[in-house]
């Protein structure tokens, strides 16, 4: 079992919907981000998704593709991510870690030498945005081999003919995707995302993650009510953006964890 299998076990047991937050690799600098992903399980954060920066985020939207630019001017690389995650790792070995991204950088590294890596720096899950379930024998089929979840998008535009192939080796959770479009650009409505969530688990026992256009307290107690659990990215990265301290940064992430539980 996972890490991100043992927390969802874990919340089940305690009737507790999941909070899921994002942040950018190295943004705005390595230091600063790593005290940020080190405060995070305090601030309530079941599971933490880490952004790999890249030169061409195509499903992100502008505040999450500056923080990108932001990693990546600061120098921040593949190797250094993994190297945040050990960092991590040396004070908690409980919280589940997702990397999110897009496969280049991967491929580039080598899918044996970076899930081999991966899984010995502590990484428990991925999520990489470009590769369709027609590519599985890529990275998926070698992820769950090497012991990570690979976990797959689904969105308001996968309909009931797609949505077994986008399920077939989906493992850890489903994130929902709630609008049409790029990261951040929209704001997600409880209303439209229930009827779609229940229709997701008629496919599905894993636990379906409803992610996008969340951004505050309030929404993320909506989303999660009626889903598993919430994703929150592109309003904390914009408190990053915004240079705020990072005290400040995890008080607004406790608010999205207490509205998030709360549900």
């Amino acid at each position: 079992m996972t890490r991100i299998e043992s927390k969802f076990a874990q919340l089940r047991a305690e009737g507790k919907k999941a909070f899921v937050s994002y942040i950018m690799a190295g943004d705005p600098d390595i230091e600063t981000s790593l005290a940020v992903m080190k405060g995070l399980p305090g601030a309530g954060v079941d599971v933490i998704e880490l952004g790999l920066p890249f030169t061409d985020p195509m499903a992100d939207g502008p505040t999450i593709q500056l923080a990108g630019q932001r990693a990546l001017e600061a120098g921040m690389t593949l190797q250094k991510t993994l190297q945040m995650v050990r960092d991590f790792r040396t004070g908690d070995n409980e919280t589940p870690i997702v990397l999110m991204g897009y496969y280049n950088p991967i491929y580039s590294r080598g899918v044996d030498t970076f899930l081999a890596e991966a899984k010995e720096a502590g990484i428990d899950g991925l999520i990489i945005v470009d590769l369709p379930p027609e590519e599985d024998e890529e990275l998926c089929l070698p992820a769950q081999k090497a012991g990570l979840n690979f976990i797959r998008l689904a969105t308001p535009t996968t309909d009931d003919k797609r949505l077994p192939k986008v399920m077939q080796n989906t493992s850890g959770f489903v994130y929902y995707v709630s609008i049409t479009g790029i990261t951040g650009a929209a704001e997600a409505r409880a209303a439209d995302v229930a009827p779609e969530v229940a229709r997701l688990k008629k496919a599905t026992d894993l636990p379906i993650i409803v992610g996008f256009g969340v951004r505050t307290p309030e929404s993320a107690r909506d989303i999660a009510a009626v889903a598993d659990g919430t994703v929150v990215g592109t309003a904390i990265v914009a408190r990053i953006a915004e240079k705020k301290p990072v005290p400040e940064i995890l008080a607004f992430v406790r608010s999205l964890s207490d509205g998030a539980h709360s549900a």
